[in-house]
């Protein structure tokens, strides 16, 4: 992707047809150029849909990725509910990859009171089971693993690089919100810009030109994310971040998880647009 767009997760609000091809449309009428499918409660979409979603998004020119159900946890005690979460995972991909959709994205797992590294190596063993059957199946969707808001939940900027480092066809998603969240701090231009080095030093260059952002306001507590709320009434100075995504020629997609959605992701194109 040759510069960063701006889009929404899931069908924008104002679109009379609430459906992923009324959604796509959407986008393109307000100018934005990116929407996130959301299957968060399931992969409800058929081959035949999903096709129709590709050719209205190539017909648009709307850029397009998928959000996995929130049901998955690859550090689950029990072994059933690793299988299903990691069909969750091969459902989202497959049916990402008919729409002609770049990356899936979603929250990999819960510690569930076990120690950071132990999680890991379980995260990471369970994570190369489904890589190992999306190459045998030659589907090439990024999976992206989301930075998390919560200090209960796997996902923090380190276990996420690693692993992208690690594992061949794994990507960061970068939730700004969720880590300011999540530590209290990086809101701020050089924290921002601290992250940005870090994907560098990982990953190398090629990272920062594919990126896959979410952004929101978010409300927080001790334990971390509370809720998302609509960037105006927030403390997360999103101007910064976009200053130092423009500084560190950043490109990817910018997936606006406000709750006002649209207006949300046309702010902050404005505001990138503006520098």
């Amino acid at each position: 992707m040759a510069r960063l767009i701006f889009g929404t997760a899931g069908v924008p609000r104002s679109a009379v047809n609430k459906s992923t091809v009324g959604g796509i449309e959407r986008i393109a009428e307000l100018g934005l150029d990116c929407m996130e499918i959301e299957f968060v409660q399931g992969v409800r979409m058929g081959e035949g849909g999903a096709r129709l979603v590709a050719e209205v998004a190539t017909k648009k020119g709307v850029k397009l990725s998928a959000h996995a159900p929130y049901f998955i946890n690859l550090n689950a005690h029990e072994l059933e509910k690793i299988r299903a979460s990691q069909d969750r995972i091969l459902q989202t991909a497959r049916i990402a990859l008919l729409c002609n959709a770049e990356s899936i994205v979603f929250h990999p797992a819960f510690y569930l009171g076990d120690p950071p590294e132990k999680a890991y190596n379980t995260v990471k063993k369970h994570l190369e089971e489904v890589l190992n059957q999306l190459k045998r199946e030659n589907n090439r969707v990024w999976v992206r693993l989301e930075v998390s808001g919560k200090g209960s939940q796997f996902g923090t900027i380190e276990e996420v690089l690693n692993l992208s480092t690690e594992l061949e066809g794994i990507a960061p998603c970068i939730d700004f919100a969720h880590w300011h969240a999540r530590t209290g701090k990086f809101n701020s231009y050089p924290e921002f810009a601290a992250i940005l080095l870090q994907i560098r030093e990982h990953l190398g260059s090629s990272a920062l030109e594919n990126m896959h952002i979410h952004v929101s306001g978010i409300s927080y507590g001790k334990k971390g994310e509370l809720n998302h709320l609509n960037l105006e009434e927030s403390d997360f100075h999103y101007t910064e971040l976009l200053s130092a995504l423009k500084d560190y020629d950043a490109k990817g997609m910018i997936i606006c998880e406000s709750p006002n959605l649209e207006q949300d992701a046309l702010l902050l194109q404005t505001t990138y647009n503006s520098f």
